[in-house]
């Protein structure tokens, strides 16, 4: 272990994987000399295979990677997004963590009145042909057809257990949601806000961001906030 080197845990989020908190994690390297570790857990990335997983298998992995950066640092934060952010809450309670941000925690599920402006966007592009050129569509298609139901019960174990442990977590703790997501609905940042045991938190809301926060026109200015947020030693309670 270095004296008073820090460590930065990044966890993605359910059939998601690295390239969902990469650009936090590259900006993070720039701009600090934090070990940064961004896992993929079983059965994720960018080919899915979660036939066979679990969420104790899902939880075992975050731990063990938290773990390992206590081999080398001193001090360890950890960013989670979406289920990732419901992991990260689970080892802030279990685990010596020093700060939390959580991005799109999946604290409650589907924005109804979001996804309804998406699927209207993608049948104009069906009725103009020009829905193979539809990123979101693709992405989603993608995931819908290589989850299985067990996988998404797993899922919900997480929720069903950390959810009501929010109360425990005691560290300070920043809060990132978009107001146009439309997997997370943003009354769920504030859910989180509300219900984690720690007065140290601050709230943060992207006008621009749907649910991939980390991909926003403004993510910039999210990933500044994240890293002063991390880096201050005072945090004031400003929801």
């Amino acid at each position: 272990m270095t004296l008073g080197q820090v460590g930065c845990l990044l966890i993605h989020g359910f059939t998601g994987g690295a390239y969902e908190v990469n650009p936090l994690a590259r900006y993070l390297r720039a701009h600090t000399d934090w070990i940064v570790s961004v896992p993929v857990l079983p059965g994720h990335g960018r080919t899915l295979r979660l036939k066979n997983t679990s969420a104790n298998e899902w939880l075992a992995f975050a731990e063990e990677a938290l773990e390992r950066l206590y081999d080398y640092c001193d001090e360890v934060y950890v960013i989670g997004f979406s289920m990732g952010g419901l992991i990260a809450a689970y080892l802030a309670i279990h685990y010596p963590v020093s700060k939390l941000v959580l991005l799109s925690a999946a604290a409650l599920y589907i924005n109804t009145k979001q996804i309804l402006k998406d699927m209207n966007l993608m049948l104009k592009d069906l009725l103009q042909k020009r829905l193979h050129e539809n990123k979101e569509f693709g992405h989603y298609k993608y995931k819908l057809v290589n989850t299985p139901l067990r996988a998404t019960w797993e899922f919900r174990k997480i929720a069903s257990t950390t959810i009501p442990l929010l109360s425990q977590v005691k560290v300070p703790t920043f809060i990132a949601q978009g107001e146009m997501d439309g997997i997370v609905p943003p009354r769920a940042a504030r859910y989180v806000y509300d219900n984690v045991g720690t007065y140290q938190k601050k709230l943060y809301l992207s006008k621009t961001s749907k649910h991939l926060i980390c991909y926003a026109s403004d993510c910039d200015d999210l990933f500044y906030e994240i890293a002063f947020f991390l880096q201050s030693t005072d945090h004031p309670d400003d929801g």
